[in-house]
């Protein structure tokens, strides 16, 4: 199956509304043309060093997210094209993307990242900190960060019902926020889960964004 008969394949299968963010870490640029010119546009790289030159080689109108763990001295580099920034784990990286982004003239859109699995490896806020984070307004302080809804990523296990549990929770603390601080802000709207293999489970707890990568590229290099 190619890279084109597969991007063609997820836009029949997933619904209208929710957005496909092909992962395209550790992939070339020949298979990221070969999705690109089967009408993918929304690409998510995880690595700086990997997403640079890629950025540099590939079409203008591609809309680069960054979707990994981000280091604060890497913020710099990337602050002047990302468009979406789904791993704003902590208040310091915030505030590092606010100065980049004012460096730029940008006002740069991101997502708070939640702890959401049973895997202490994953990163994110834990939801009473960043509860205690937003209810403080704090994220007032960031005027070129523009917070637009929530990140997290399940538990890698077999139990699909614990996937689910973990995305609802997820959903839940979306609306809880949307409703207590964001009301009216149309732009905090997006619930980005669900990956290659739990995508389907996520879009039916409500994902607005699925992060894919093996469905669309096959096996990483």
């Amino acid at each position: 199956m190619t890279i084109a008969s597969r991007v063609n394949a997820l836009r029949n299968s997933i619904p209208t509304g929710v957005k496909v963010v092909a992962v395209s870490k550790f992939h070339p640029v020949e298979d990221i043309m070969q999705a690109y010119e089967a009408g993918q546009r929304i690409f998510g790289e995880n690595r700086v060093q990997e997403l640079l030159p890629k950025q540099e080689e590939l079409p203008a109108d591609i809309e680069w997210h960054f979707v990994g763990q981000l280091q604060r001295n890497k913020v710099r580099q990337i602050a002047p094209f990302i468009s979406l920034i789904h791993s704003v784990s902590s208040e310091r990286l915030m505030r590092e993307i606010d100065k980049q982004a004012a460096a730029n003239n940008r006002v740069i859109s991101c997502l708070l990242q939640v702890h959401i699995a049973e895997e202490e490896s994953k990163s994110g806020f834990h939801p009473d900190e960043c509860r205690k984070f937003l209810a403080e307004g704090r994220w007032r302080n960031y005027p070129n960060v523009q917070l637009v809804g929530v990140m997290g990523m399940a538990t890698f296990t077999e139990d699909r019902e614990k996937v689910r549990a973990e995305f609802r929770q997820l959903k839940s603390l979306f609306d809880e926020w949307k409703a207590n601080y964001f009301q009216d802000a149309p732009a905090f709207k997006e619930v980005s889960m669900g990956m290659s293999d739990d995508h389907p489970i996520a879009i039916e707890e409500g994902s607005t964004m699925v992060r894919l990568g093996t469905v669309l590229f096959g096996s990483r290099g």
